[in-house]
């Protein structure tokens, strides 16, 4: 099973994404997480100065972002083509985000990465985690990165285990994965592309690509239409 948590297992669509030559480099995804600041550092003087500007001391936003004049960003952070960065929105840094995202009000990034077109817009968190390609988080839900213990995290696939050796890892979402509003995913979560997560869950481990892991726990595979 593990294998269904690899980065090629999760993540289909490279060119969606600035960061997939760092990912690229990896098994698994969280394993980017220590690099991120400093690859964003390397490859936001390289952007194009005619599509982006330097914002702030590593800070690059795209000209075509609309972003809210009541946002808070703090660098290194790169805001892509056509991303809407909402009033209220906190982008703490180490953040990567993709093109034609929405950041939405009261939602904090943080050591993150979000491919294209992936929309968090209303009351989330979102630290340590990789949302892929069209994922999206309903309002509410958000990625919990830390144990109570403070203690490494451990990915659970099954009978199966990973040690992270990070204290921080929040969760993974697969390509077109939909998390239901005010859903907690807790640290070291990773759900596969194209699985929908019930409103008011509460998500361990990993939960499978073409699922539905409804209320109470319980994960059905979709059916083939």
């Amino acid at each position: 099973m593990k294998e269904q948590l690899t980065v090629k297992a999760l993540y289909a669509y490279p060119e969606h994404s600035r960061a997939w030559e760092l990912l690229a480099g990896v098994e698994y995804p969280w394993e980017v997480l220590t690099d991120l600041s400093d690859y964003i550092l390397r490859i936001g003087p390289t952007l194009p100065k005619d599509r982006y500007e330097e914002a702030g001391e590593g800070i690059w936003i795209a000209k075509s972002a609309t972003v809210s004049p009541f946002a808070t960003i703090s660098g290194p952070t790169i805001i892509g083509e056509n991303t809407q960065v909402r009033p209220g929105a906190f982008v703490r840094g180490s953040a990567l985000v993709g093109d034609t995202c929405v950041v939405g009000n009261s939602t904090e990034l943080k050591n993150c990465i979000l491919f294209d077109n992936v929309q968090v817009p209303h009351y989330n968190y979102v630290g340590d985690s990789i949302l892929g390609f069209h994922a999206h988080m309903g309002a509410g839900a958000v990625t919990s990165n830390i144990k109570a213990d403070k203690k490494n995290i451990i990915i659970h696939a099954g009978d199966e285990t990973i040690e992270t050796g990070r204290r921080k890892v929040g969760a993974m979402l697969g390509d077109y994965a939909d998390v239901g509003c005010n859903s907690v995913l807790n640290p070291g979560s990773v759900v596969g592309s194209n699985t929908n997560v019930y409103p008011l869950s509460f998500v361990r481990g990993f939960v499978p690509a073409n699922s539905i892991l409804k209320n109470g726990g319980k994960v059905v595979k979709k059916e083939e239409r």
